[in-house]
């Protein structure tokens, strides 16, 4: 067979035909069991139609319709096993520049001193870096106390958009905002890329963090080719913290806790990543910028060695020889005969 020859995109499903093995058994032997019937006591084969006033099939008969549906049994596992033949080859585009987003979703990021909230601000961020992005690769970290993998860095951002609505300040088990582990997951999915192109994390966040060696971490990353950028949500008049059952977050006084938009620490953390650091805005402004940041390799976009083969499809020709052969059934049916009227 030549290479371009007919082959089966999933094969496995051939396995159905062996269905007809029982079938057929089941049919031979329903017909030899109404055969040797009580029926049989009361008058010859001949004469049953006169007593019963029905015509049996004949063997014959039973095996073509038995034949006909085995037919489009066939046609359709055929069609679910993907025939296709002849193919064409397209240059692989491979994307230089990956982008990976880490998410703060502490309970800091439910303050409402940006309309709706922090979140609700974050997340629209998100969403805009995927409808504005043309070039690079993104994955998304969303991180509380322990980091949680969205969806790793990839060419396909519909896993990072369609989990948008379900990333809440609720999803977290335990409370806090840790960074380090979040820095240390996205440096284990970063470290598999290939390097030809930049490597960046953009970190999405009101800065409410109080971790030693931060700045050491994010230069360990930054001396390693791994950009850190960050995007400050909020404002620096904050706001109180609410609580997970409604009222608000108390500190050790009693006293609701007021967060703020530290952007001095974002500014920091953005200089030591040898990043750039912007406050989230209702224009796209900022999302330009970081997207400008991040794509900074002279091989963002090119076309590699390895080629994709692109086969045609065939799986709709059994299909529509099906619906040809069902045709027939859908007929008005003709009324009933009944057997030969006594001489």
């Amino acid at each position: 067979m030549a290479d371009g020859g007919l082959h089966l995109a999933q094969p496995a499903w051939l396995w159905l035909l062996a269905a007809l093995v029982p079938v057929a058994l089941w049919r031979w032997r329903s017909a030899a069991k109404a055969a040797r019937g009580p029926i049989h006591r009361y008058a010859d084969p001949h004469l049953l139609p006169y007593l019963t006033g029905t015509r049996e099939p004949a063997a014959g008969e039973r095996w073509a319709r038995l034949l006909h549906w085995a037919a489009l049994w066939t046609l359709l596992v055929v069609a679910l096993a993907g025939p296709r033949w002849d193919y064409v080859e397209r240059p692989l585009l491979q994307s230089g520049d990956s982008l990976l987003i880490l998410l703060d979703i502490s309970r800091s990021m439910q303050v409402d001193d940006v309309a709706p909230s922090r979140l609700a601000r974050a997340r629209q961020e998100v969403a805009d870096l995927i409808r504005q992005n043309r070039e690079l690769r993104l994955g998304l970290i969303a991180f509380a106390s322990v980091p949680l993998v969205i969806s790793p860095v990839s060419e396909d951002p519909a896993a990072i958009r369609n989990a948008l609505p379900a990333l809440t300040t609720d999803l977290p088990e335990l409370a806090g905002s840790r960074l380090l582990p979040a820095l240390a997951r996205a440096e284990t999915l970063l470290e598999g890329l290939p390097p030809e192109g930049t490597r960046a994390i953009l970190l999405i966040s009101d800065g409410d963090f109080a971790e030693p060696g931060l700045l050491e971490q994010i230069a360990a990353l930054a001396a390693q080719g791994i950009r850190l950028h960050t995007l400050g949500v909020g404002t620096t008049a904050g706001g109180q913290v609410p609580a997970p059952r409604g009222d608000w977050v108390l500190d050790r006084d009693g006293q609701p806790v007021r967060s703020r938009l530290d952007a001095a620490q974002l500014r920091a953390l953005a200089k030591a990543g040898g990043g750039l650091y912007a406050e989230a805005t209702y224009r796209d402004d900022d999302t330009l910028a970081i997207l400008a940041a991040a794509a900074a390799s002279p091989v963002s976009a090119s076309l590699t060695d390895e080629r994709a083969r692109i086969w045609n499809e065939r799986f709709y020709l059994p299909v529509l020889i099906v619906m040809a052969l069902l045709l027939k059934h859908f007929r008005p049916r003709a009324p009933r005969r009944r057997g030969p009227e006594r001489p």
